[in-house]
């Protein structure tokens, strides 16, 4: 039985309690009082179920770390492993499956191709996935799914994934129904900006961008520390911005989107149109790499399409830091599952960047441009991130 089934309920103030030390680990009962602003017998009130539960343990009296002189402090620990989730990233080729604890460390992950993309058989799958990942883990007590397109996290409801070709799926119904576990579901680039937010770059920042350059163009918000989801589940959509009028017909119906220049399929459409049929990405990287005119004026294209969508960001919202990240971008040393390869973004990043600096208006030109590579065991993880997420804000409630 997991732990959320036998929960307590939590007052408000448990439940910040429980958040701050899931971000932190641990924590002295002073810390976290200064952290949380709430009083010592407060804290007192919020540990004691969690201690209880077997979620928190305490592990005895360290010095204290500010030099105070008096008693040392007592240290609250989260028993990160007590509760495991399962994170599943879905795509159109594969999906990506990951256990993590508490403080969203990676125990195990899986790769499964995807061989049908009709609902039923994704579900069918991700269920395979699920049980082969939890046998013989009791402590999996939940389910995070990402997946790209108009998702609603409250009802766990897919409005449409244009990768899928899916409309209204209830994909968190059906996977709950068929595990038997509490079910989280977000849109991908949501799910990994929430995996920062608790345990990357986003810790201690209160307005952050998350762009993906790949297949998409898709974009992620933290607003005074909290990611925005919109009214109908769709907010931050960069890839739609309004480029060229004259441009591109984009998946979504208009013309001239972001994501209908600089996404994979619009590179290699507008490459295809110049004579240059069946390349990948990273093809038409290399050809610009050597001076060929087409491959370098498409991707130039393409990087100023970037560069103008995230000005529009920092115009509006003034985002500190902005993280690019996706296929684009490759991947790192130590990537994990299905790593990508391709990297076109270090010919696109010029103009990337100057099309930021003329378009971003006064100090919004001031955000913060971060290259992220691409780990896709991270799209997981952020999935992942969702469900403890929900696990930690919902303790104990029905």
């Amino acid at each position: 039985m997991s732990a959320r089934t036998a929960a307590p309920a939590l007052s408000p103030a448990g439940t910040r309690v429980f958040q701050q030390l899931v971000r932190s680990g641990d924590a002295s009962r002073t810390a976290l009082a200064r952290d949380t602003g709430l009083t010592p017998g407060a804290i007192t009130r919020a540990v004691r179920p969690l201690l209880e539960a077997g979620l928190l343990l305490e592990t005895g009296d360290r010095a204290s770390t500010d030099g105070a002189l008096g008693r040392p402090a007592t240290m609250v620990t989260v028993q990160a492993g007590a509760h495991q989730v399962i994170g599943v990233k879905i795509t159109a080729d594969q999906l990506f499956g990951v256990v993590c604890d508490l403080r969203c460390r990676v125990l195990d992950e899986v790769t499964v191709p995807v061989a049908d993309h009709a609902p039923d058989a994704i579900v069918g799958q991700i269920v395979d996935l699920v049980d082969g990942l939890r046998a013989g883990r009791p402590e999996v007590g939940s389910v995070g799914l990402a997946v790209s397109g108009d998702v609603d996290a409250a009802s766990g409801h897919v409005a449409y994934s244009p990768f899928l070709a899916w409309h209204d799926v209830p994909l968190g119904e059906l996977v709950a129904q068929r595990t038997g576990l509490a079910t989280t579901v977000e849109n991908d680039v949501r799910a990994l900006l929430t995996g920062e937010r608790w345990y990357g770059v986003g810790r201690g920042i209160s307005s952050l961008a998350l762009v993906t350059v790949g297949t998409g163009i898709g974009c992620a918000l933290l607003v005074n520390g909290q990611v925005v989801h919109g009214s109908f589940g769709v907010a931050g959509e960069v890839g739609h911005v309004l480029v060229d009028p004259e441009g591109p017909l984009c998946h979504c119906g208009n013309r001239g989107c972001v994501e209908a220049i600089a996404g994979s399929a619009g590179i290699l459409e507008r490459m295809a149109q110049a004579g240059f049929e069946g390349l990948g990405i990273g093809d038409v990287a290399d050809l610009a790499r050597s001076g060929q005119p087409d491959a370098v004026r498409v991707l130039a294209e393409a990087g100023r399409a970037v560069g103008t969508g995230i000005a529009t960001i920092a115009n509006l919202l003034g985002a500190q830091h902005i993280v690019i990240t996706g296929e684009a971008i490759g991947s790192s040393p130590g990537a994990g599952v299905g790593s990508g390869g391709e990297q076109d973004y270090d010919v696109m990043d010029p103009h990337v960047r100057s099309a930021f600096e003329q378009r971003a208006f006064g100090s919004a030109a001031r955000s913060e441009i971060e290259l992220r590579p691409l780990r896709f065991v991270d799209w997981a993880r952020g999935a992942a991130a969702c469900a403890v997420e929900d696990f930690v804000t919902h303790y104990g409630r029905s």
